[in-house]
């Protein structure tokens, strides 16, 4: 994946830009009108979904992060405008451990499908992995729902910094070898580190190009 001097710039610029709260969502009559394009961030509780968002917007407390798994219960819309460009971040609860009653945890569950399976304004799901951990049960199980959805989705490996260069190439070509399975995903792995800020440039520049 390649971009120019220009769309890198001017990506930069997006996310740095003006960024307000529109909404966080428990119930599906509180998730927003679709007024733009929006990238939604889904991956295992922990996996660093509000440090990746964080990282991408330059900013350190724009999305609440936790060592608690499974803290965040709501869908967190975001909303960045840089002159007409318009551009929504959704954060998305996580999956397969949370900290919370049963009945909590599969009320927000099924809205995060519904969500993702009924918004034509969607462009694109980051589905993040831990770098350390691969592709688990619940991640397949969420590629196959993306799947059958017709929701394209592009795999995040994320806490890079945590791996050897040859441990991180191992992974990638294991992981490589599961998303080749799954019509709706894009063909390229993006590596991040939120903490050294590694691979994101080019996830930011990856999504203004679908703004």
């Amino acid at each position: 994946m390649q971009f120019e001097d220009v769309e890198i710039e001017n990506a930069r610029k997006l996310f740095s830009g003006e960024c307000k709260f529109i909404a966080a969502a428990l119930k599906a009559n509180a998730i927003p009108t679709e007024e733009c394009n929006e990238i939604a961030f889904a991956g295992r509780s922990n996996v660093g979904k509000s440090s990746l968002v964080n990282a991408l917007t330059n900013r350190k407390t724009l999305a609440r992060t936790s060592q608690t798994p499974g803290r965040t219960r709501q869908l967190i819309f975001f909303e960045l405008i840089h002159h007409i460009t318009k551009l929504r971040l959704v954060d998305l609860p996580g999956y397969g451990f949370a900290k919370a009653p049963k009945k909590d945890i599969q009320s927000w569950t099924s809205l995060t499908v519904k969500y993702l399976k009924g918004r034509p304004s969607l462009r694109t799901v980051c589905l993040l992995i831990d770098s350390r951990r691969g592709v688990g049960e619940y991640d397949e199980l969420i590629m196959k729902e993306l799947d059958s959805a017709a929701v394209s989705w592009v795999v995040i490996l994320t806490k890079s910094d945590k791996l050897t260069s040859e441990e991180m190439i191992n992974m990638k070509e294991v992981t490589n070898k599961i998303i080749s399975k799954h019509p709706a995903a894009f063909p390229e792995i993006i590596v991040t580190s939120s903490l050294k800020n590694n691979g994101i440039p080019l996830l930011r520049t990856y999504l203004a190009s679908l703004s």
